[in-house]
């Protein structure tokens, strides 16, 4: 046995002050084909310090040998030392036989720092100078996917493919397909790839991704099954509960989606969108005082969030609470895009509160965007018929009858007004 391979045979062994011995003479008296191999077996088992002196080692006898850059660029790339690996790539010239592995490499060390154009204008050189080669496709389309550009990817990955290579870098390519298309959009594709997938062998990113493909086909006691089943086993993937949620409120499950996302509550109880979901559910089983607590608790976390706003706002005017609605919905008008609901809501309460001038104002805020809703037109009919405005109230009439045909009160008062 050489050095190198009585060397790693003591690694094997767990045998550290051994290996370090059978290294050091493997150094000194190993050809230098060994120690490459031995620097590659080092490097895959993590000992990075180990295989960087041997490429060192040998790079200096060879110094045209850019592969050895290529590997040290890769050791300093994981050591963090990203100007000593950009130092070893740039020594590699384009009529290397190691130029397409040192673009790979630089895209890899441009992915880590984030420069995705850079990194990808490095791996589509590497594809124009080797178009065939899987690894490149593979890695072009793993970057597209990290960058969330799932329809450059799927092409992609359709090629290796459909070239009979299902997994590479111990990554299944069918659930990448299954995954880009559902992100794409493309969900009667995507359920095409995942569900070859057994349901044991999904990650639990797979699984989501699944579920929520089923969801938006409308299988949803599918989605909900599989929902559950990685609530189960993972009850802190936070992102399923929304969804799960959503699933069986569709089905009318009212009180199983609220027990779902109070339970995400419990695992996730900063996401305000979660506590608006479960107040929206609340209110759908005419727990007026739970949505409330909800909402509120919504809106404390997030008090930019208008969803909020809106819905508490909406609360406060079904059960009269007309100085708590004024108190919450006020300060929102001061954004130039603030939400027209909320014209609404306080043109209904200062109304009530006999603040005419003021009612008048919010309900001609609120006007332009509500002429095809016959709830909002109809009290503003009565608002302005008693602000004495004809011109306005023969407007909102011809609305409503377009939208309310039926409304023989109404289509009498337009009458009245033509004429």
């Amino acid at each position: 046995m050489s050095y190198a391979e009585t060397a790693l045979d003591e690694l094997e062994k767990g045998q550290l002050e051994d290996f370090k011995k059978q290294y050091a003479l493997a150094l000194r008296h190993d050809d230098d084909d060994t120690l490459f191999s031995l620097g590659e077996e080092l490097y895959s088992l993590g000992f990075l310090n180990q295989s960087r002196r041997i490429y060192e080692k040998l790079l200096k006898k060879y110094p045209d040998e850019d592969e050895l850059r290529t590997n040290l660029a890769d050791i300093a790339i994981d050591e963090d030392k990203n100007d000593e690996a950009l130092e070893y790539l740039n020594q590699v010239q384009p009529g290397s036989p190691a130029y397409v592995e040192s673009l790979m490499v630089a895209a890899d060390l441009y992915q880590t720092q984030e420069l995705f154009e850079v990194s990808e204008q490095k791996l589509l050189t590497a594809k124009k100078l080797a178009p065939d080669e899987p690894v490149i496709t593979f890695a072009l389309a793993e970057l597209y996917f990290t960058m969330r550009e799932f329809r450059k990817a799927i092409p992609l990955y359709l090629d290796l493919i459909t070239a009979g290579t299902t997994e590479l870098s111990r990554v299944n390519l069918v659930e990448r397909l299954g995954v880009a298309y559902a992100n794409a959009g493309r969900f009667e594709q995507a359920i095409g790839y995942l569900k070859q997938i057994h349901t044991g062998d999904m990650t639990p990113d797979v699984k989501f991704e699944t579920a929520f493909t089923y969801l938006q086909l409308k299988e949803r006691s599918t989605a909900i099954r599989l929902f559950e089943e990685l609530k189960d086993s993972d009850a802190h993937y936070t992102s399923l509960y929304p969804y799960l949620g959503q699933a069986l409120e569709q089905e009318n499950r009212l009180d199983e989606a609220l027990k779902a996302l109070q339970e995400g509550l419990g695992v996730d109880q900063y996401n305000e969108k979660l506590w608006l979901q479960a107040a929206h559910v609340a209110t759908k089983l005419d727990d007026e005082e739970l949505a409330e607590r909800y909402l509120k608790k919504g809106h404390e976390l997030d008090a930019d969030d208008i969803a909020a706003v809106i819905q508490l706002s909406n609360l406060y005017v079904k059960q009269e609470r007309w100085a708590e609605n004024a108190e919450l919905a006020k300060p929102y008008l001061a954004n130039e895009d603030a939400d027209p609901q909320l014209y609404w809501n306080l043109a209904v309460t200062a109304n009530h509160q006999e603040d005419f001038v003021a009612a008048r104002k919010y309900y001609d805020a609120a006007r332009p965007f509500f002429m095809d809703q016959p709830d909002f037109l109809k009290p503003a009919i009565y608002f302005y018929r008693e602000e004495g405005d004809s011109d306005v109230v023969v407007n909102l009439l011809q609305a409503y009858v377009k939208v309310v045909p039926d409304d023989a009160e109404m289509a009498l008062m337009l009458e009245g007004y033509e004429d």
